[in-house]
């Protein structure tokens, strides 16, 4: 179930919200704590932020801001307010998407399955998997039966080529030659030291062998 968190101070419309929310299969997070409630969302990590902008303490522009410099969760935001510098501001500063009180609720909900939608789309993008093994470019880590290890950003680059091409033998220069379009100055020894390093981070989740040299050829997975 996904988990929206709910910033809205009028308790009334908070409760309307909330039922609302839950009565279309989502599970509805909020808090009175407005003083900490950047800390209360970064904490909870829900799948989407309903972020009113008129709030006590900390206004929704200040929210979003510090928010978004800490993760990329989806911002909806809710405001009274007809201007479009308004609207303008949020989306510059990170909003996903805007909505103006009084909305209808069924717009509302549209908006949010849009979003959410978009986000999950944008998240298996940044995964790719084979073989057991799931890269997350994202986080910069390899995942295989619950064990994970963190990669370097030219590990990252050579993972991924490497999946993106499953099956097929990578000739090494192809390989330096992509990094060098990812700014990434790569010497052939360079390479085969990053190649060492990769095969003995996926052999600590169990991946023996994934990584294959063929000789004279390239690599494989």
């Amino acid at each position: 179930m996904e988990q929206i968190f709910l910033v809205e101070d009028e308790i009334k419309l908070r409760n309307e919200l909330s039922t609302l929310l839950q009565r279309n299969g989502y599970k509805c997070l909020s808090s009175d704590n407005y003083e900490g409630i950047v800390e209360e969302i970064l904490t909870a990590h829900p799948d989407l932020i309903l972020l009113d902008l008129n709030l006590p303490v900390y206004d929704g522009f200040y929210i979003c801001r510090e928010v978004r410099k800490n993760t990329d969760i989806p911002i909806i935001a809710v405001t009274s307010s007809k201007s479009d510098l308004d609207e303008l501001d949020m989306f510059h500063i990170g909003a996903d998407d805007f909505i103006t009180k009084p909305f209808n609720p069924r717009i509302l909900m549209a908006r949010i399955a849009t979003v959410l939608k978009r986000k999950s789309g944008e998240n298996k993008s940044m995964l790719l998997s084979h073989k057991g093994a799931v890269l997350d470019l994202l986080k910069g880590q390899v995942t295989h039966d619950g064990r994970t290890v963190e990669l370097t950003k030219n590990e990252i680059g050579i993972l991924k080529i490497l999946i993106e091409n499953k099956g097929a033998i990578i000739p090494r220069n192809e390989i330096i030659s992509s990094l060098w379009e990812m700014a990434e100055f790569v010497e052939d020894s360079t390479l085969t030291v990053n190649i060492n390093r990769i095969r003995k981070k996926l052999e600590e989740i169990g991946l023996k062998e994934y990584l294959i040299t063929k000789r004279g050829l390239g690599y494989m997975v």
